[in-house]
C-alpha cells in the first residue's frame, strides 16, 4: 500500500488551507489522504476533582464536525482521492510525529488555535521540524502563484536527500527548480579554519559558484526532464530563501542537525516564509560529512 500523506487538522483557516495543500500532494503522488486532529482525551471513570472537560459528547461532536470540513476541503481539491480521517490523543507535536511514522509526507499549517496546541512556531511546527521522520511541509498563504520550486543547497557534500525530494517535488508539479546557494562568508576549508576578516566578495563568490555547481553535477542527468538554475546569493540564507519563497511553489531545506535545537536559518525561514516550506529530514543512520560513527 502506498504510505500516505498526513495533513493535521485544527478547525482553524490555517490548517483547511495545508489541508488543500496536502490533498493535490496526495492526487499528485496517487496517495492516500489521512486528516489527523490532535485532542486530549480525559478517562471517566479516572476519579478527579474537579472532572475535566475537555473530553466528551460535545467534544467528540466538534471533533467530527471540523474533520468533515476538512474533508470537504480536500475533496474541492482532489475528488478521486482516498481520505481517511482520525482523532489522535496526546500532545499535537508527539502524537503527528507517530503518525508520521507510516506516512511519506506530512502538511501542517503555519498558525492555529488553541484545540491543535496553538500551531504557532515555537510549538508544534518547531518541534515537528526536529522531529519529523519524514519531509515536513508548514505551509503559510503565498503572496503570489507558485512558478517553480526551490531548494536551499549549501555546496557541500551531505545534501543528497534534499536535492532528491527538491526534484521529485519538482517533477511531480512539472515546475523548474532552483538551486539558491546563500552564503556570507568564505567556506572554512577545514574544522577549525581562520578566514580573513576581509576578502575578495567576487573572488569568493566564484569559488562558492564551484562548490555549487560540484555539488549539483549528476542531477540533471538524473532528472533531465526539470529545468535547473543555480543561482549564488551573497547573503543570509534565511533572508534570501523567504524572499524566494514570495514567488515559489514550495521551499525545500534540510531538517536541523541537532534534534534538541531548531537551527537558525530554518527557524527564520519558517517564521518568515511567504509560502510553503518543506524541511527535509536526514535519512536514518545518515552522518554528516567528516564525522565518525559512533563507537
Amino acid at each position: 500500500m502506498t504510505e500516505p500523506v498526513v495533513a493535521g487538522v485544527d478547525g482553524s483557516e490555517a490548517s483547511l488551507d495545508a489541508t488543500a495543500w496536502a490533498a493535490t500532494a496526495a492526487a499528485l503522488r496517487r496517495a492516500p489522504l489521512r486528516l489527523v486532529h490532535v485532542t486530549l482525551r480525559w478517562a471517566y471513570d479516572v476519579p478527579l476533582v474537579p472532572q475535566p472537560a475537555h473530553w466528551g459528547p460535545a467534544s467528540q461532536a466538534a471533533c467530527r464536525e471540523l474533520l468533515a470540513r476538512a474533508v470537504e476541503r480536500a475533496r474541492a481539491e482532489a475528488p478521486s482521492t482516498e481520505i481517511t480521517t482520525e482523532v489522535l490523543d496526546g500532545a499535537a507535536a508527539e502524537a503527528i510525529a507517530a503518525a508520521a511514522g507510516t506516512a511519506q509526507l506530512v502538511v501542517v499549517g503555519g498558525r492555529g488555535r488553541g484545540g491543535f496546541t496553538g500551531l504557532l512556531l515555537g510549538s508544534v511546527s518547531r518541534d515537528l521540524a526536529v522531529r519529523c521522520p519524514c519531509p515536513l511541509v508548514v505551509v503559510r498563504p503565498r503572496e503570489e502563484g507558485g512558478g517553480e520550486v526551490v531548494v536551499g543547497a549549501t555546496g557541500e557534500p551531505g545534501q543528497e536527500h534534499i536535492l532528491r525530494f527538491a526534484f521529485e517535488e519538482a517533477l511531480l508539479r512539472r515546475l523548474p527548480l532552483r538551486a539558491v546557494h546563500a552564503w556570507t562568508h568564505p567556506v572554512a576549508a577545514f574544522p577549525g579554519d581562520m578566514q580573513p576578516l576581509v576578502y575578495d566578495v567576487e573572488g569568493v563568490g566564484r569559488e562558492e559558484e564551484r562548490l555549487l555547481a560540484e555539488s549539483l553535477a549528476g542531477w540533471r542527468e538524473r532528472f533531465p526532464d526539470v529545468p535547473l538554475v543555480e543561482q549564488v546569493v551573497h547573503g543570509h540564507p534565511a533572508g534570501v530563501l523567504a524572499e524566494a519563497s514570495a514567488t515559489a511553489e514550495l521551499v525545500v531545506v534540510g531538517a536541523p542537525g541537532r534534534a534538541a535545537l531548531l537551527g537558525s536559518t530554518v527557524h527564520s525561514l519558517l517564521g518568515h516564509a511567504r509560502g510553503p516550506v518543506a524541511v527535509v529530514p536526514r535519512p536514518p543512520g545518515h552522518r554528516p560529512p567528516g564525522t565518525a560513527p559512533p563507537a
